[in-house]
């Protein structure tokens, strides 16, 4: 059986070399955002498709059995170009999603539905942010003249930016001590982020949540609808499991 799996997440990583660990043939794709990315076993695929038609094309020529849909939830179109790429190529798709945060006692949430819309309301909730969303989307922000960001990005980012900024290079998982010497060092008063879900990146909640800080929450897009879903891999394992299984031997 032949894998395909749109990665970028530690579960797409983990799914990887589970299912190359049973003995299948497992390729995974990775959008090339990140300049280092950390790699999972089997064979690994670089860039883009070309859309919906260059991925299924790309799903016959390689005669790909399976596709799992295990990019980040705010990749973008690829979850709707798998879905139709699946559909034109007839080959079965699963999306791996994990599941979204969820305040609890003691958070004090600002959701919004796009990093616009984050930047709008920043001003008053705060002066001083830690903006945790990634290098791409910071020209939202870039004309917030009157505040301060420490960004924490994989990867250095590009103008435009803000102008008042001090980036901050690294990639989870983070600690909850850790989170807690930024929050205190840099004197934050407000945190952005987006709702990746990820337990990697969820102490800097827990932190905020310790220093009454309010937390700007950007809610995550649409997703295509009828997928199967999965929120773990082991879901995700007993799912492909199945596939290959011969009808009637249980």
């Amino acid at each position: 059986m032949h894998v395909l799996v749109l990665g970028g997440t530690t579960e797409a990583r983990k799914l990887a070399e589970s299912l190359h660990s049973r003995g299948e043939r497992v390729t995974t794709s990775l959008a090339g955002r990140v300049a280092a990315p950390r790699l999972p076993r089997g064979e690994v695929r670089i860039g883009g498709f070309g859309g919906a038609e260059g991925l299924a094309a790309w799903l016959r020529e390689h005669q790909v059995d399976v596709l799992i849909d295990a990019t980040h939830p705010f990749a973008g179109t690829i979850s709707f170009n798998a879905a139709r790429a699946a559909d034109q190529a007839h080959v079965p798709l699963l999306a791996l999603r994990r599941p979204g945060w969820v305040p609890v006692a003691g958070d004090d949430w600002h959701r919004v539905d796009s990093l616009a819309q984050a930047a709008h309301v920043l001003p008053s909730l705060g002066r001083r942010v830690f903006l945790t969303t990634g290098r791409m989307g910071l020209a939202s922000f870039a004309h917030l003249d009157g505040l301060w960001f420490l960004v924490r990005s994989v990867d250095p980012p590009e103008p435009p930016h803000p102008a008042r900024m001090r980036v901050l290079l690294d990639r989870g998982p983070f600690t909850l001590d850790g989170e807690r010497a930024l929050l205190a060092e840099h004197a934050v008063d407000v945190l952005v982020t987006k709702d990746s879900g990820a337990d990697a990146t969820s102490p800097k909640l827990a932190a905020a949540r310790e220093a009454g800080l309010p937390v700007v929450v950007i809610s995550r897009p649409p997703v295509p609808e009828g997928v199967p879903t999965a929120t773990t891999v082991e879901e995700a394992l007993v799912w492909v499991t199945g596939l290959g299984q011969v009808p009637g031997t249980g």
